[in-house]
């Protein structure tokens, strides 16, 4: 179901996914209200909502209709300026799956068109069929309660990557990591400019720990260090200045997953700096981002682990890390700051390591 205050874009979608062979446009409305009553004469897999609407805006309209519809997928389309993409963030918070920027031009309509697609064919999928995808077993895939006595060395920094369903999973996840890691963290999250610096504000509330959108050249080494998030439209990178010390670099090199920021460019970074310093978690996601950065993490001597399935609004990114094989744990949603605050607070020092 589409839906939008405006006849023009309404069309414009309506008739762009209507050229897909496996997308079905079953309903329309133009303002909340009617998405509601519409919802319950179309029982539709996927809606795209706007936030600015007449009589019910799509933020009031949210929670209606995925009460209406357990297990649906919304879609929050929206032009991108500072006021919506904090309507934005709090539509996510609210159980959104995910936003999508509206292009301001004919310009950009291509690539918001690739990008609706290819998120609307993820929840799609999700939704028919959520065990279509599986992580063979492996004996390095575990959950926390499996790994958590084993003797490990303390990490030197810790990277978290995400995509859709991640930011409400980050603000819960630094709400229950408060006071509990001190290593620098450092986010890569798949979101727009504006974005990631509410996204940003939001983490520093919710772990009472200043955290702010990355700064090139700042350094990437100290205790307690405030966790800092990849600007939207950068690669955030760690790299070596004078005497050795990290310091992050942001640069915009060619997307990579087609994606800027991207996890995977991070995550080489931090094994080529850190070594086995490096502690990495891949929270849900669609496609494939930050699985060979964490085949390049292990390979140093690092460690990561993945979201589970099963808590995942796409389980693209932590399956596709998963089935290297090579993951030290696949964790529910409620594990995964158990692990990382007790993989972080490990007593011994790392052997061998060169002093950073």
């Amino acid at each position: 179901m589409v839906v939008d205050d405006s006849a023009i874009v309404r069309g414009l979608i309506t008739r762009r996914l209507q050229t897909e062979p496996d997308i079905v446009v079953a309903a329309s409305a133009s303002n909340g209200e009617m998405a509601i009553v519409e919802l319950q004469r179309h029982p539709v897999d996927v809606i795209v909502l706007d936030i600015e609407m007449p009589v019910m805006d799509g933020l009031t309209a949210l929670p209606h209709l995925l009460a209406a519809r357990p297990g649906v997928k919304v879609l929050v389309a929206s032009t991108l300026s500072r006021r919506n993409a904090e309507i934005g963030m709090k539509a996510l918070q609210a159980g959104a799956a995910d936003f999508l920027a509206k292009p301001d031009s004919l310009v950009g309509a291509e690539a918001f068109n690739s990008e609706l697609l290819a998120k609307l064919r993820a929840f799609g999928t999700r939704r028919v069929a959520p065990q279509a995808v599986a992580a063979p077993p492996s004996p390095a895939v575990a959950s926390s309660a499996a790994i958590i006595g084993r003797p490990a060395s303390r990490p030197e920094v810790v990277a978290i990557g995400g995509s859709t369903g991640a930011p409400p999973v980050l603000v819960s996840l630094f709400e229950a990591l408060r006071g509990k890691i001190s290593q620098p963290i450092l986010i890569t999250q798949h979101m727009p400019p504006t974005f990631t610096a509410i996204l940003a504000e939001q983490l520093a509330r919710s772990g009472e720990r200043p955290c702010a959108e990355a700064v090139d050249g700042e350094r990437a080494r100290g205790r307690p260090r405030p966790p800092r998030a990849d600007p939207g439209g950068w690669h955030m990178l760690a790299a070596r200045v004078a005497r050795g010390k990290p310091v992050i670099r942001l640069t915009q090199d060619e997307a990579e997953n087609f994606c800027r920021p991207a996890v995977d460019p991070m995550l080489r970074s931090l094994a080529a700096v850190y070594g086995p310093g490096v502690l990495a978690m891949i929270l849900t996601g669609m496609g494939a981002d930050g699985a060979k950065g964490c085949e390049a993490v292990a390979a140093a001597g690092g460690r990561f682990a993945v979201q589970d399935e099963a808590t995942s609004v796409v389980w693209g990114m932590p399956g596709a890390a998963a089935r290297t094989g090579l993951a030290q744990a696949v964790l529910p949603l409620p594990e995964i700051a158990f692990y990382l605050s007790r993989v972080a607070a490990a007593p011994s020092p790392l052997a061998g390591a060169t002093a950073r």
